[in-house]
Parts: C-alpha cells; structure tokens; sequence
C-alpha cells in the first residue's frame, strides 16, 4: 500500500466516523457511476487534482452488501495531507467461516497520487496488471501478513482497495489465500470509480 496508504489507515483510525445514510444521495446499483456529480468533501493545496470519487458515497451499499460487507457499519475519514489527500472509507466483512476466517476488513482510499508514485513505494510487492482494461497493481503483504491489495488508476490519481485478513485459527494464512477473491471484487467495483 505504500507510504500513502500507512498514512491514510492511520488517519482512518483516528478520524473514523460513521457515515450516516440520509448524508449524502445513495446511488443504486443501476447506476454504476462514470463520474461525480459533488464537491468532493476535501481538497488540498498542492496543485494535484481533486479527488473525485468518493469510495463511502460512490459505491452503492447493496453492492457492498452483496459482496459480503456490512455497508450500514461503513466508516469515513478526511485525510488533506498538503500534498496530496485521501478520502477513505472501511467496512467490515460479514462471511464468517469457524476455524478459518473471522472476517475480511476492507479500506477503500481514493488519493490524488499517480499509480506511477504508488508503484515507486511498493515496487518490490506489486505486480501490474488490469482490471476490467484499467490500468492496476497488485500488492501483496506491503504492510505485513494476511493482506493484500489492489490498486486502479484514475483521472485523479489512483483507488486503492486494500482487504485484511482476520483469521480464525491459530497459525499462519496461506499466501496464496490473502488475495483469494479480491480481484473480482474489485471487478465488480471499477464501473463505479469512474474514469
């Protein structure tokens, strides 16, 4: 995830509010959005452009829902960094399996940081790749055990999505299962990020 993202998660732990359903104009998923229509809610002074996709209003919580995240517990963070911002948004996973998996938790940051900046930090962990045609990476364990993440390039900047791995057992996860799944989640999510 890189030096943005350490400090777009901790940011989120210390600023982390719920958002509230009736704040903001929910989309359905008949809408898969291809672009903003709001202000984003923070921008920065750098000169870099705007944020615009916000992950906690632009992503329709049936969607979430169904992809097995609990939307109604979602939270936000505003992150204006100076020299570049992050809007955030977490959710926790609801699928639960005994003895495997507790659950998956999910932060979705969108920044105003190139996918080329992205790839400067985490080069050694990333492997480039596409999702659905949009340029990507993906990162394994850039922060440690049990994670991974992807991140799509935008007109702003970049979308990461970064899924943490929350066993339910006693000894390690398997690498090859700390992405299990997640690139077609992330499929599944791209027509709502825009361009």
């Amino acid at each position: 995830m890189g030096r943005w993202g350490i400090v777009a998660l901790a940011a989120l732990a210390v600023m982390g509010t719920a958002c509230s359903p009736g704040s903001a104009k929910p989309a359905t998923s008949d809408e898969a959005a291809t672009s903003t229509t709001h202000t984003p809610r923070i921008t920065d002074d750098s000169g870099r452009p705007p944020v615009a996709f916000d992950p906690c209003y632009d992503i329709p919580d049936d969607v979430m829902n169904a992809a097995g995240y609990d939307a109604s517990e979602k939270k936000m963070a505003d992150m204006p960094m100076g020299s570049h911002t992050f809007l955030g948004c977490r959710y926790a996973g609801t699928i639960h399996i005994p003895g495997a998996l507790a659950r998956y938790g999910l932060i979705i940051l969108a920044g105003n940081v190139t996918l080329e900046e992205e790839l400067e930090k985490n080069g050694v962990v990333s492997t480039t790749t596409t999702i659905n045609g949009r340029r990507a990476l993906r990162e394994v364990g850039a922060n440690g055990n049990d994670e991974c993440t992807y991140v799509l390039e935008a007109d702003f900047g970049i979308i990461l999505f970064n899924r943490l791995y929350h066993k339910d057992h006693a000894g390690p996860v398997p690498v090859d299962e700390w992405c299990a799944g997640l690139d077609q989640f992330v499929e599944r999510i791209e027509p709502f990020v825009g361009a």
